[in-house]
């Protein structure tokens, strides 16, 4: 009876024995996988000012116009697109976006927006940048140095406005479907100079009353839009 009894004995400690190192790995496991999204969250989730390489940015946008034909698709597309990023260049596509509406917050680029959109507020104005960003680079640069060149995407507008609000925020959506959490929260806002808020000081050289210095500025605009 003793060696049945000290083999039976041996076998319930090695099945304790194996228990454990079994729950062991698996706390251990779990741990590596917690230690890896801490990483993570200090490598990546940090306040940044870091804009978005400009090539990568632009061949998104440019991607997102081959493959959608309205901005309803585009949004998606591009919410799906740049989720792919990582955190931190996610909200460096955001940064990036900023800038680009940044250099051309000015007099003529707005007479453009409000011969275009027969009028154009100060909310009207960053819809209407946030479209002329989501046309491409080429769009967007030949605008940035002439407005009048806007002509060229006279049949690209949604409902007759040439507005994009939404584009403002894909970047937002994408981070927070990536992350689940506020992308505004990692914006070195103290650093990052070049946004809203900050916005240079002009003075008009355009007025609604006098239609002439509108059609001085952008002739062609002028020309097909304005009523």
């Amino acid at each position: 009876m003793r060696p049945l009894l000290l083999i039976a004995i041996s076998i319930i400690n090695l099945s304790c024995s194996n228990t454990n190192n079994n729950s062991m790995g698996y706390f251990n496991k779990s741990n590596s996988t917690e230690e890896t999204s801490k990483n993570i969250d200090n490598k990546e989730m940090k306040k940044t000012t870091e804009m978005l390489n400009e090539t990568v940015f632009w061949n998104i946008i440019d991607k997102s116009l081959k493959n959608t034909n309205n901005q309803q698709d585009q949004e998606v597309f591009l919410i799906k697109e740049i989720a792919n990023l990582t955190p931190k260049e996610i909200v460096g596509f955001r940064l990036r976006t900023d800038k680009l509406l940044y250099d051309t917050y000015n007099s003529k680029m707005w007479c453009a927006g409000y011969l275009m959109n027969g009028g154009c507020s100060d909310d009207g104005f960053e819809y209407f940048r946030n479209w002329v960003i989501s046309r491409g680079k080429d769009v967007y640069e030949k605008a940035k140095e002439n407005p009048d060149t806007l002509i060229s995407q006279k049949e690209n507008g949604e409902f007759e406005m040439f507005e994009f609000e939404s584009f403002w925020y894909v970047a937002l959506e994408a981070f927070k479907k990536k992350t689940g959490k506020d992308l505004y929260d990692y914006i070195d806002y103290n650093n990052f100079k070049t946004r809203e808020g900050n916005y240079p000081q002009f003075e008009f050289d355009w007025e609604e009353e006098n239609t002439d210095s509108m059609k001085k500025l952008c002739p062609q605009l002028f020309e097909h839009f304005w009523k």
